[in-house]
């Protein structure tokens, strides 16, 4: 009897010790992130958790399209010897329906920085990588104005080119993001269709202007 009263203390003293309000912690955590994960809201500010020693990928999910971003291009690059999504890629309208006059400037200066060194900066295929001939450049690039094939190049499949590459020409899609390539191109055709005496308009440009402009041609 007297063993039972003692076992039965016992037992009360462990519940009341098991039930105290101190905090108690384990020794060591072998992944604490895991252990204790951090809770953060969807659109929570994000950029400063490398400041409170929090380390992630930062890469964005696969599949996802950042806002602001244009849609991916939706034609994959043709395996080496094959040319079928290059013909494919004739098909896809460029979304850039026109340009603003501060679109068209922005597109012209990044003509310049990543283009205008082999196609000039007259769009005439003379960029200082070819020069007339004396450049370091072994071919002439092409002439984006005069050139038969590329003055009529659906926009889709020079999308393909510059995302890509083609021939001697590589990708630009490190340098470019998908919305800069469009308008790049866009500002290309505007320069094809002022060759041959046609007008694309601005996206801004006021009617009134684009009127006496057509009188006056007339």
């Amino acid at each position: 009897m007297k063993k039972l009263s003692i076992i039965a203390v016992l037992a009360a003293g462990a519940v009341i010790v098991s039930c105290s309000d101190v905090k108690r912690k384990p020794g060591s955590i072998y992944m604490p992130d895991m252990a204790y994960s951090r809770a953060y809201e969807t659109y929570a500010d994000h950029s400063n958790l490398k400041e409170q020693g929090i380390n992630y990928t930062n890469m964005p999910v696969a599949g996802t399209i950042a806002r602001g971003e244009e849609v991916p291009f939706p034609i994959a690059m043709d395996k080496p010897g094959d040319t079928v999504n290059y013909v494919a890629s004739k098909k896809v309208p460029n979304p850039v329906a026109a340009l603003t006059a501060a679109e068209y400037k922005e597109a012209e200066r990044q003509y310049l920085i990543n283009c205008g060194i082999c196609h000039g900066t007259k769009l005439d295929g003379n960029g200082p990588l070819w020069k007339d001939g004396e450049g370091p450049y072994p071919a002439a690039p092409k002439n984006l104005i005069n050139d038969p094939i590329v003055g009529n190049m659906p926009e889709g499949q020079m999308m393909y080119s510059l995302t890509y590459g083609k021939n001697t020409m590589g990708s630009y899609a490190s340098q470019l993001n998908r919305k800069q390539r469009w308008q790049i191109i866009h500002y290309i055709k505007m320069k094809q269709a002022e060759a041959k005496g046609g007008k694309l308009p601005l996206a801004d440009e006021a009617p009134a202007a684009m009127d006496s402009s057509a009188t006056a041609k007339k």
